[in-house]
């Protein structure tokens, strides 16, 4: 079996004639079902906790970030009109799942009282910045050399940890995706920090994401979680899901087959599904 478990509507409207073509790229993939994990900056209701928490000042960080909450894809849509789609696709038999991708913001309070009016299938948090700053966006990819590239790795651990620690997730998204510029440590300076964050999702219950949009969309062609963090994810018995993390239809399950062999390669030859946050284990196809 396979599915790919973490993509993206944002650059369309909710309507059939869009989403049409995702189904139909699944189904030429064999993918038996796809997960909807709408990015939070898609929401109204997620709008002030990005205003509370990035760079928002007079520096070239702050000002770029100011322009990226200003794009037309940011806060279109309300949650229920998300819920409401999904359901009318699940009720038409599309083979769909109910899931959002939400950010490290610092107020999980808040996040928790705006979730907990959904019945979701699944949660993804996944880490887009660090003190604040978008370090997955190309045009400040400098502040990888400008500053302490491992200290960088450590904040952004930290990061994982302090949402995992919530107890409110199912899954960490794209997990060590800081490689995708290429900025990378020696491993002997991050080794034990990647083996704590692999005990803190164990401990907390949570699915590591195999997430294939890092080879595909960045210059590191890899896919994530990269080899040495995969190690521990196997040590400590991990589950995974697979994704292409796709926000085309046309990428809609890119490599994802790749990826199952990624996963076999360590051993592991079963991924969950999920239901109303509930787990199914089954064999990767």
């Amino acid at each position: 079996m396979l599915v790919d478990y973490h993509m993206h509507f944002e650059y369309g409207s909710y309507d059939e004639d869009y989403v049409n073509p995702f189904f139909e790229q699944a189904k030429k993939m064999g993918l038996s079902e796809i997960g909807i994990t709408e990015h939070t900056h898609g929401f109204k209701e997620f709008k002030d906790l990005y205003y509370d928490e990035l760079i928002l000042d007079e520096s070239e960080t702050g000002n770029f970030q100011k322009k990226w909450l200003e794009q037309k894809t940011k806060f279109v849509h309300t949650l229920d009109e998300y819920r409401d789609f999904i359901d009318k696709l699940k009720s038409k038999g599309y083979p769909v799942k109910f899931g959002i991708e939400v950010c490290n913001f610092k107020n999980q309070e808040k996040v928790k009282e705006i979730l907990s009016k959904y019945d979701f299938d699944y949660l993804i948090v996944s880490i887009h910045f660090i003190k604040g700053w978008g370090f997955d966006f190309s045009a400040l990819k400098h502040k990888f050399t400008d500053g302490d590239l491992v200290q960088i790795w450590k904040d952004y651990a930290k990061e994982i940890e302090d949402v995992a620690n919530t107890g409110m997730y199912d899954i960490l998204g794209h997990p060590f995706n800081l490689r995708l510029f290429r900025n990378i440590p020696e491993k002997k300076d991050i080794d034990s920090l990647l083996e704590s964050t692999a005990r803190c999702l164990k401990k907390n219950n949570m699915v590591v994401d195999i997430n294939t949009g890092t080879f595909y969309r960045y210059p590191i062609k890899e896919i994530t979680p990269y080899r040495d963090f995969m190690e521990y994810v196997k040590k400590y018995d991990i589950p995974v899901i697979l994704s292409s993390d796709s926000h085309y239809s046309e990428h809609v399950g890119m490599k994802i087959k790749e990826a199952g062999e990624y996963a076999k390669e360590f051993g592991i030859t079963e991924m969950v599904t999920f239901d109303k946050r509930k787990r199914r284990m089954v064999e990767i196809g």
